[in-house]
């Protein structure tokens, strides 16, 4: 029986290598919600871009179906990123930070359009970055 990491099995290794971590799927998950909920968000921007009300006077101002195609392409960014994630890939985690935190920057501007749907958004993009550049082991002694 192999007492460390180093000690695995080769067979072992490879099968760890392969598949993340708990939080780390979850993230997969979590971005390929949030990615899809981006998608629709755009589509709906795209389509029917009287459909959404501006709250207030703001310093920022855009076209929302400019908008709705920035979602669009980010949401599908990111729900890819999340699929290849479960396949282990190293540069979807790379791919899923850096369209997490364009995400981010995103929602935060489209806070006056559908403030709500933003938030929740963000929040699920911070909890993306942060499992993603968490790691994928625990060492044990």
């Amino acid at each position: 029986m192999a007492s460390n990491v180093g000690d695995a099995p080769e067979g072992a290794r490879v099968s760890r290598k392969r598949f993340a971590t708990g939080w780390t799927t979850f993230a997969a998950c979590l971005m390929i919600f949030g990615g899809s909920m981006a998608v629709f968000q755009g589509i709906g921007a795209i389509v029917n871009d009287d459909r959404y009300v501006v709250t207030g006077n703001y310093v920022y101002k855009f076209d929302v179906t400019g908008w709705g195609w920035i979602h669009l392409i980010l949401g599908l960014v990111i729900v890819l990123a999340g699929f290849m994630i479960f396949n282990g890939a190293v540069w979807a985690r790379t791919v899923g930070v850096i369209a997490a935190g364009l995400s981010m920057i995103a929602n935060f501007l489209w806070l006056p359009y559908y403030p709500f749907w933003s938030i929740v958004l963000i929040a699920i993009d911070v909890f993306v970055i942060w499992a993603l550049t968490a790691g994928t082991h625990r060492e044990t002694a």
